[in-house]
């Protein structure tokens, strides 16, 4: 058995129904993401576009799959059709190829804006005076549904917390981008600091190896 299944089963009784766990399954086989559905699972996240077309091909229709990594414009037309929730938006550029998109196929799209709380550089998305600046009405396929943000990977977790505690603050202060109260995500938390992000607010967070053990990259 290659799921943690009873780790599983702990996450979800911490979470009571507070925050929507998303299994993050990226280079993990089939028949793994197939144990956690048997148990009821249905929100699955992936950071790769083709891995993403392939599973969502194979696996069963009332999969719930999370784009979760950093999305090229060229690959949006790939998972337009059919995902569930885009996490990862760090661009205007960007949201305005997922609305292209979206019209496409006939869907609005549900997406989270990413914003860079971590100290580190290697990581995207928008900062404070940016996410003022975007205009979602440009977008009618787009439905904003929240923010989404990754802590440093620190062992300070003084600076984590308080790089949750930024996020959480800023999606209060955003809340108004969205209508009809479709604004109602706040994306932090993985394997390490799922509980931290938790207690500053988090109602999704994103775990992968808890519950899969390390990824396999040989492929």
């Amino acid at each position: 058995m290659n799921v943690n299944t009873e780790k599983y089963r702990e996450i979800i009784e911490e979470l009571k129904g507070n925050a929507i766990l998303v299994a993050v399954s990226k280079t993990k086989p089939n028949k793994d993401l197939q144990e956690l559905y048997d148990l009821g699972h249905r929100d699955f996240g992936e950071n790769y576009v083709q891995e993403l077309v392939d599973k969502e091909a194979t696996l069963p229709k009332d999969i719930q799959w999370h784009f979760i990594g950093h999305l090229q414009s060229n690959k949006v037309k790939y998972i337009a059709p059919f995902v569930h929730l885009i996490h990862g938006v760090d661009s205007v550029s960007l949201l305005t190829e997922i609305n292209k998109q979206a019209l496409k196929n006939n869907r609005v799209i549900d997406c989270l804006l990413q914003v860079h709380i971590a100290k580190e550089e290697s990581k995207f998305g928008f900062d404070e005076k940016e996410l003022g600046e975007v205009q979602i009405e440009k977008y009618p396929n787009v439905q904003l549904k929240g923010l989404m943000g990754m802590a440093s990977f620190s062992d300070d977790l003084e600076m984590v917390r308080n790089e949750f505690k930024l996020l959480k603050g800023l999606f209060k202060k955003f809340s108004h981008k969205a209508s009809e109260n479709s604004f109602s995500i706040t994306s932090m938390g993985m394997s390490g600091d799922y509980k931290i992000a938790m207690e500053e607010g988090s109602n999704m967070i994103r775990i992968g190896s808890l519950l899969f053990g390390e990824r396999n990259y040989k492929k």
